[in-house]
């Protein structure tokens, strides 16, 4: 089926280019615009059943749904990259601010000779 190629072709183009441009204002914005875009085709689907059926059946899916659900798993999987993505980002930006809050904070060692304890005893 010739939906079956688009989807697995979009998937890995999606992929590719999220991961390449990871973290650009670029990417955000393609991000944005791709949301946008898939909002507007949610609202044409509603408001117009059998045009998604019409373009369901030129792709080789039987029914408009069917066209309509490839499309939300496609979009889930982005989705839930996005956000592992940028939960791994943060966790990283976390680990970077906790060593240098920890080398700030640091002391220098002691020498044996020097401790505080030695230089009390008479």
């Amino acid at each position: 089926m010739l939906i079956q190629y688009i989807l697995v072709l979009f998937s890995i183009a999606l992929l590719l280019l999220f991961l390449r441009k990871r973290g650009t204002s670029k990417s955000a914005a393609g991000v944005k615009l791709a949301f946008m875009l898939f909002v507007v085709f949610g609202v044409y689907a509603v408001l117009r059943p059998q045009d998604v059926t019409v373009v369901a059946g030129w792709l080789g899916v039987g029914r408009g749904t069917d066209l309509l659900l490839y499309a939300l798993v496609v979009v889930f999987t982005f989705a839930t990259l996005n956000a592992y993505l940028r939960f791994k980002e943060l966790e990283l930006r976390y680990a970077r601010l906790a060593r240098a809050i920890a080398l700030r904070q640091a002391e220098p060692p002691v020498a044996v000779g020097d401790s505080p304890a030695s230089a009390e005893k008479p």
